[in-house]
């Protein structure tokens, strides 16, 4: 349904055709929707059942699936996420924690962020990495490591977006991971776990900085 929708063209329906026997040559198969961008996102239950994690993982937990259509990427993004109640901040306090084989690739996502005017906090190590290239990002504990710590930043309502590819096999490592998703679920924040969603993100927010957001059917595509 979604590559159908996507596409403009009832794959299904000439799917079935085909397999009963009609040639593939007699359907047009021309695109309708080109130079368009579709973006999908499965809608979890999460907010039902607080203590979950929300670490994917083989089973299925969806309950449903939404799609942002639009010709710039960065508004179909946002579109996914408005259409899935995930709606991106456009600034506030972003919290940054990296493994260490994504702070390379942190260093220029800690720059657009504060190009788009967020201001940074991070948990130590990556903190002090960011601070080497110039930066200025405030230093938040780990839970294990006490009082102040992110999930009572989070809890305070302060925190506006949340990038996290941390974690480790450690029992310590793998209870802040679960700690942090827990809270970041509760307090509604958005919450990016892969360098390639939160660039993503970044790119969805800076569209709606800059963008107009549209709403079309697909019919009028």
């Amino acid at each position: 349904p979604f590559v159908s929708k996507a596409k403009g063209l009832p794959l299904a329906k000439i799917a079935s055709r085909v397999m009963a026997g009609e040639q593939l040559s007699k359907f047009s198969l021309k695109e309708k929707t080109k130079n368009m961008y579709a973006v999908k996102e499965a809608v979890f239950p999460f907010n039902k059942f607080p203590q979950s994690d929300v670490l994917l993982g083989p089973e299925m937990k969806s309950t449903g699936e939404v799609m942002g259509f639009d010709k710039d990427f960065g508004i179909a993004y946002s579109k996914s996420q408005i259409s899935a109640y995930n709606s991106l901040p456009t600034k506030g306090l972003a919290f940054i924690s990296l493994k260490n084989s994504h702070k390379d690739e942190g260093i220029d996502l800690a720059k657009e962020l504060i190009k788009l005017n967020f201001t940074l906090c991070a948990t130590k190590g990556t903190a002090e990495y960011i601070r080497k290239f110039g930066m200025k990002c405030k230093i938040i504990n780990k839970v294990s490591s006490g009082r102040p710590h992110i999930v009572d930043v989070l809890d305070s309502k302060k925190i506006a977006l949340v990038i996290n590819t941390g974690g480790g096999n450690s029992e310590h490592r793998l209870n802040d991971a679960i700690a942090l998703r827990r809270a970041t679920l509760k307090n509604k924040v958005p919450y990016c776990t892969n360098m390639s969603t939160a660039m993503a993100c970044l790119q969805g927010i800076k569209s709606l900085k800059t963008k107009k957001l549209e709403v079309n059917s697909l019919q009028d595509i």
